[in-house]
């Protein structure tokens, strides 16, 4: 009997009494290892109510004790640091090294929801006016809820719970049906680190689920991450209901390459970039802009492409794994096959690859276009695997001029030598996460993953003070004291009472 992955409510792990379920697969075999429950409306409701009870105590909790349990979490999922990797990688099919990596960026921003206190510090100014003070506070906001995406398993929801609860908040956690047991996995940990009941709730399904938590009046906050079409539709929702909602999307990612970068460096860190966890990323490199002679690194580009191997996750010299889906490997071939249709010139082809003993995986090998143009659909859409598009143009600013037409802004990369150069693309490329000589720049947590355009709806990003902010409220107290009057000071202390007005 196929094993059903549990609900995890009031820090237990509870069978749904759902009979419809979601495959989860092993992307490098095609089989079957688990089910999800679509979790029922009752169950939805109950475990949305739970929430809200517990953030009543949880509210009152001195944050230093808050800080506390994520400085017990932290040390678990260092502790548990492989296990988790292992159950990420079996799942998604990313090799381990990869899913190691997932884990640990998730760990990151944990130590950071440790080190809340100073940034839930108000304000304060005494004597706004003769006698009158004023004071800000930062409030939790109630329950909030995530919506997580396949591609990280343990990182994404790691950027989103850990804020929230170590603000005072409770949250629900629909992760991605694809990949389940990494969150619940998750979820497991930080109950052993001292979580109370009802803090934590993870719920499993597909958009009837989503749609709960974007219009139940209870929640107050909404974050997501995954595509664009998703994002729009949660953006929308979500505001339409009157939630905050913070929405990362899709991504069309440029690495610009001046002809007086090294060469080498160029070449190592593109190739990684593109293709690295099968270019299922949104701040992968799927774009590069060759300026001027680097155009003549192509042939070298593709010799090195041509050298990365896909395989199973504890193949340790494979490069990458296999798609999440046979859905996405069609998607991927589909979007190969129009390139060439459209006519860029295709130098190297992944569409037909196999790796031996797992020939059931969704596998793509590494994939390069040159002559791309931006009316292509290759350029347009994003293509979410192991496929690189070059363009080429003659100067600087022409490549600019690409990368700020993009209708996303998630993450672009400029490699150079020139400092005056990269000061002014970093001043005037319309991208919210610059890479200078970096190709993929993702924010430590103590800053904020801050992308632009169609990358992101909402106002405030993720992790860092920024996620503070959206997981929290102002409340500002303007007061003033009256000295009592000698005759009213005898009044309210009675024969046996006194009133100190020192």
């Amino acid at each position: 009997m196929t094993q059903r992955v549990p609900l995890f409510l009031n820090n237990q792990c509870v069978n749904s009494s759902a009979t419809a379920t979601i495959p989860v697969t092993n992307p490098a075999t095609g089989e079957v290892i688990s089910e999800a429950p679509l979790t029922t409306p009752d169950e939805m409701q109950q475990a949305i109510a739970d929430a809200g009870k517990a953030f009543k105590s949880w509210r009152n909790v001195a944050v230093p004790e808050r800080s506390r349990l994520m400085l017990r979490y932290q040390a678990l999922l260092k502790e548990h640091h492989d296990e988790l990797a292992e159950i990420l990688s079996r799942e998604t099919g990313k090799v381990f090294e990869d899913a190691k990596g997932d884990v640990w960026r998730g760990i990151e921003v944990v130590e950071q929801a440790a080190n809340v206190a100073p940034m839930l510090m108000g304000e304060s100014v005494e004597n706004v006016a003769p006698g009158i003070d004023t004071v800000s506070y930062i409030q939790p906001l109630g329950v909030c809820a995530g919506i997580t995406p396949f591609n990280f398993p343990a990182m994404i929801p790691l950027w989103m719970f850990p804020m929230a609860v170590a603000c005072g908040n409770t949250f629900i956690l629909k992760p991605s049906e694809q990949d389940p047991h990494t969150p619940m996995r998750l979820a497991e940990l930080f109950r052993e680190a001292g979580a109370p009941e009802g803090v934590l709730q993870v719920v499993h399904g597909g958009k009837e689920q989503v749609d709960t938590l974007l219009t139940h009046d209870d929640i107050k906050a909404v974050s997501f991450v995954g595509s664009v079409n998703v994002g729009q539709h949660v953006y929308r929702t979500a505001t339409d209901h009157l939630k905050r909602a913070q929405c990362f999307a899709g991504a069309k990612n440029h690495m610009v390459v001046m002809p007086d970068a090294n060469k080498q460096q160029v070449i190592n860190n593109i190739v990684g970039a593109s293709v690295g966890a099968a270019g299922q990323r949104c701040m992968a490199i799927s774009v590069a802009v060759l300026v001027g002679e680097a155009r003549d690194w192509l042939p070298e580009i593709r010799e090195a492409l041509a050298k990365v191997r896909p395989g199973a996750w504890n193949d340790s010299g494979a490069a990458y794994g296999p798609l999440i889906s046979p859905q996405a490997k069609e998607r991927v071939l589909g979007l190969i096959a129009r390139g060439k249709e459209e006519g860029a010139t295709c130098l190297l082809d992944g569409s037909e690859c196999a790796v031996d003993g797992h020939l059931e995986g969704n596998w793509v090998g590494p994939t390069l276009f040159s002559g791309v143009t931006p009316e292509m659909d290759i350029y347009k859409e994003e293509i979410f695997g192991p496929v690189l598009c070059c363009m080429e143009v003659d100067g600087f600013d022409d490549a600019l001029e690409i990368v700020n037409n993009s209708p996303y802004g998630n993450g672009t990369s400029i490699f150079t030598d020139s400092g005056a150069i990269a000061r002014r693309y970093r001043h005037e490329v319309e991208v919210g996460q610059v890479g200078i000589n970096i190709p993929i720049p993702v924010p430590l947590p103590f800053f904020s993953f801050t992308g632009w355009k169609g990358s992101f709806y909402g106002d405030q990003h993720a992790y860092g003070k920024q996620a503070v902010r959206f997981y929290t409220e102002t409340k500002t107290v303007t007061s003033r004291w009256f000295e009592p009057s000698f005759e009213s000071s005898q009044a309210t202390s009675g024969p046996n009472m006194t009133i100190n007005l020192k």
